[in-house]
């Protein structure tokens, strides 16, 4: 395994990795990891797993606090935000049909009242699998436009009523722009809709003392999804679904056997989809406690800080930067989508440092994610040559096609 695995393996929790939004491994959550692996506890009861159940109980108060959200706000722990944004959706519209007098558990969705799905153009694929999982398809999903930056348009958001389920992004994902979430999260409230703000990795502006304004009004959703292993670089896999309401989050996941042993402590399994599930718990844990509320607002920061670095040093050597860099995401270009195609294939076979690609405003560019907390200026630095050189290569003439 070691032989042949080791070598097919992509250095994602190095310094010099911006492909994605992949964050690093902080030491004391992978030292926990490997505690936990030896342990292997299933997370879905407390009577299998009082540690894990503690935990959970611990990390949910934590992420309230962190991210200012109501008092009784709920928490389940999942794989990564794709299965978080699942399970808040799943939330919202059972809430919607019931608030309609429906029961959507018991009927299903054959002659449900209809509710609409407002989103904006710049939503995540994984929102439109989700809402495919639903039951409530593509086809009939108002989008909304969205700016030069990715954000919904406010102005053309439609009315909203208490059938509506509005989807926000704190964190376009090859932007990183914010929606105007205090807005529309204030409209919401008026009309009765559910907001569900998927958070994946900008929601954690919200632990930030410097860039919380990003995440104005958040508080006012319904119900959120985000991951640990990108932003706050925990290890994989690590997902949190958030829910106002949590007695809607429980009656839309839950489930009963005669076997099954609830107890008066917290049952992981009654706010996640899975029943069975590793104690992901214990990395999560193990990360925001080594870091502390401080670490976690220092780290978020200094990600944003060296993405501005990364941004102006790219600048100073021709790129243009396409999009406002208020996170930790970079847009860059060479004006010409071939250009920008072989630069950055160049950039990945130089093994200095690894990018992926990206279309905006039907333009190839060069998307880097400044995700690790390893990620060090002289990475940065060393990162820029690459850009240069890779630059210099594919902006030569090829003389065999000089006639």
């Amino acid at each position: 395994m070691h032989n042949n695995g080791s070598p097919a393996t992509v250095a994602q929790t190095g310094g010099r990795y911006f492909g994605f939004v992949n964050g690093g491994i902080v030491p004391a959550a992978l030292a926990a990891k490997w505690l936990s692996d030896t342990w292997d506890q299933n997370a879905a009861l407390y009577v299998i797993s009082p540690i894990a159940s503690v935990l959970e109980e611990v990390c949910e108060k934590w992420f309230v606090d962190l991210f200012n959200l109501p008092q009784n706000t709920a928490a389940g722990f999942v794989g990564g935000s794709s299965t978080a944004t699942l399970c808040g959706l799943t939330a919202g519209r059972n809430h919607l049909l019931h608030q309609l007098g429906y029961d959507v558990g018991k009927k299903g969705l054959f002659g449900a009242p209809e509710i609409r799905v407002i989103l904006g153009e710049g939503a995540h694929s994984t929102i439109y699998k989700a809402l495919s999982i639903l039951g409530l398809g593509s086809e009939r999903i108002i989008k909304v436009p969205a700016d030069k930056q990715g954000r919904i348009s406010v102005d053309d958001v439609p009315e909203l009523d208490n059938r509506t389920l509005l989807i926000l992004q704190a964190g376009n994902v090859n932007s990183g722009s914010f929606d105007d979430i205090n807005t529309l999260c204030q409209r919401a409230r008026i009309a009765g809709s559910w907001v569900h703000v998927d958070g994946a990795f900008g929601l954690w502006a919200a632990a930030s003392e410097e860039l919380r304004h990003l995440t104005k009004g958040v508080e006012l959703a319904d119900s959120w999804s985000v991951d640990a292993h990108k932003t706050l670089n925990a290890p994989y896999d690590n997902g949190i679904v958030l829910c106002r309401n949590r007695d809607s989050l429980v009656q839309a996941l839950h489930m009963t056997g005669s076997y099954i042993i609830y107890s008066d402590h917290r049952d992981g399994m009654l706010y996640t989809s899975d029943m069975s599930r590793r104690a992901r718990i214990v990395e999560l844990w193990a990360t925001m406690k080594s870091l502390g509320k401080k670490g976690i607002s220092e780290l978020v920061e200094d990600l944003h800080h060296k993405a501005l670095y990364f941004s102006k040093a790219l600048e100073e050597i021709g790129f243009t930067i396409k999009n406002e860099v208020c996170f930790n995401q970079v847009l860059a270009s060479l004006g010409k989508s071939d250009l920008t195609e072989k630069t950055l294939k160049h950039i990945q076979e130089s093994k200095e440092c690894w990018c992926g690609g990206a279309k905006w405003e039907d333009e190839t560019v060069i998307r880097i994610s400044v995700s690790s907390y390893r990620t060090t200026y002289e990475d940065i630095d060393r990162s820029v040559k690459a850009f240069a050189e890779a630059k210099w290569k594919a902006s030569r003439i090829n003389p065999t096609s000089v006639s």
